[in-house]
């Protein structure tokens, strides 16, 4: 994917997506069960968290638009893998493992066009949680 210019057409780390707020993150994963591409919400004062999962809820039409999909999984109370409160709103692909090179094309035609997807959703709202 380094080829791939974001939406805004500049260099971009597909996997270490930055989206400029500190406490929202765009995340890929994959291991030997399944793929995740996810949208994590993780700032430790829990109100503000509130408040980012209920103006993505706000933005679920654009998301739903950009993603050209709806059937996400979203998820108020998560725990991240320090225990800590999570926001996420997630799409997961099962059956598939890292470890079979025969997976990869599954893998990769996943990821791709949904990280793409949140590239450009955030590229037309990021200034929505600007100040937040």
């Amino acid at each position: 994917m380094k080829p791939v210019l974001s939406a805004d057409f500049e260099e971009i780390s597909w996997l270490n997506y930055k989206t400029g707020n500190k406490h929202i993150g765009f995340r890929m994963d994959v291991d030997s069960r399944r793929a995740v591409v996810s949208i994590v919400l993780d700032h430790p004062d829990g109100a503000v968290r509130r408040l980012h999962y209920e103006r993505f809820g706000q933005l679920r039409g654009i998301l739903s638009e950009s993603l050209g999909e709806d059937d996400w999984t979203w998820q108020w109370d998560g725990v991240d893998e320090h225990g800590r409160g999570i926001g996420v709103i997630y799409k997961e692909l099962g059956g598939v493992n890292i470890f079979r090179g025969e997976d990869w094309p599954a893998i990769i035609s996943f990821l791709k066009p949904r990280i793409m997807g949140l590239d450009g959703f955030w590229g037309m709202v990021k200034y929505e949680f600007a100040g937040v």
